[in-house]
């Protein structure tokens, strides 16, 4: 009775967190507008852009706080709670925030931005939170011991997925519809392997992105700018560490890798077509998923739920490979797979 009574108000807990977090981004929204446009975090009209009117960044400062105020207020409830691998987590993400509002402000250099991006992660492993192990299906055991590659591997793939959703914040409420389902996947593979630290952690940032969802879906009032991206995108990366990967299970490194697969696979292609192209992978184009949909003739809308979708997909994948249901699994990402290569094809013809 009392284990009942236990899961009881634990799972209560992460639902209170969830709608407070969702509150304080849903409230302060608006007031992170007023700011932008009094700092000059403003999105001016370009080419590649797909808004003709100045827009207010800066909008990710309601997800940061709804995130890190539910945080505070909720970890000390957290049994067995690892205070140094949160304090990392904040820590870096406090960093990764401001200098994205910079960037959003004064446009800061690619280099400037990976500078402190890597600063961020060395927070991160300094505290304690590493890859320890990553999945071959052929070495003993399933998996290969990192060893003293733990902290380069870890810095590779924090700033990897920092920038993979960075990179798909193009338009009205991707990224932040994206990272949301992204959250309710792994805390529900968290809920699965036992990570009571990640599921809150998980749960707050859900609820800070779903807050702050009604003002970016199209027509967006308001963009989350660098400010928001990059914090989504850093802080997913080292929750997927500390909830999945932080032990020696062959599996969970493929779970984090399907959650995140669309920015992943996004940003993978961009960098391939970049440096095909002999460009450099930091400069912007319109090669991305979404910009190819609006070109295929979809509606901003059709696009955005479209990416979703393909998202979710990936996200119920990661969640059947953590229940060991892996043949239903591969079926949802070879569906995935036919449909995106039946795409290709008919497009070709349509253009011959």
């Amino acid at each position: 009775m009392p284990n009942i009574l236990e899961n009881i108000n634990s799972n209560l807990i992460y639902i209170i967190a969830f709608g407070v977090s969702f509150l304080i981004a849903c409230i302060t929204t608006p007031l992170s507008k007023k700011l932008a446009f009094k700092i000059g975090a403003i999105d001016m009209p370009k080419e590649r852009g797909m808004h003709n009117k100045p827009m207010p960044l800066a909008g990710g400062i309601s997800i940061v706080l709804g995130f890190l105020i539910t945080v505070a207020i909720f970890a000390p409830s957290i049994k067995n709670l690892e205070f140094v691998h949160l304090v990392g987590l904040i820590c870096g993400g406090i960093v990764i925030t401001i200098v994205g509002l910079l960037d959003d402000i004064y446009d800061l250099s690619a280099k400037s931005r990976l500078f402190f991006q890597v600063f961020a992660a060395l927070i991160v492993i300094f505290t304690g939170t590493t890859i320890k192990a990553i999945t071959w299906p052929w070495a003993p055991g399933g998996v290969i011991l990192l060893g003293s590659f733990s902290d380069i591997i870890t810095i590779i793939w924090i700033i990897g997925i920092t920038n993979a959703v960075n990179f798909i914040d193009g338009l009205d409420g991707l990224a932040t519809g994206v990272s949301s389902i992204a959250a309710l996947c792994l805390m529900f593979v968290s809920i699965l392997y036992g990570e009571p630290t990640a599921v809150l952690l998980t749960g707050a940032l859900a609820g800070a992105c779903l807050g702050f969802l009604p003002h970016n879906f199209n027509p967006a009032t308001i963009f989350m700018g660098s400010t928001g991206s990059t914090f989504l995108g850093f802080t997913l990366s080292v929750i997927s560490i500390q909830g999945l990967i932080k032990g020696y299970t062959a599996i969970t490194i493929i779970v984090a890798v399907l959650i995140l697969g669309l920015p992943i696979f996004d940003t993978s292609f961009a960098i391939l077509r970049r440096v095909a192209n002999g460009r450099p992978v930091w400069e912007a184009d319109r090669g991305h998923l979404h910009h190819r949909l609006m070109d295929k003739g979809y509606s901003h809308k059709k696009a955005v739920l479209t990416l979703y979708g393909i998202s979710g997909g990936f996200g119920i994948a990661g969640i059947l490979i953590a229940m060991n249901d892996i043949k239903f699994a591969v079926i949802i990402i070879g569906l995935i797979a036919i449909v995106w290569i039946f795409d290709f094809i008919l497009t070709k013809i349509k253009k011959k």
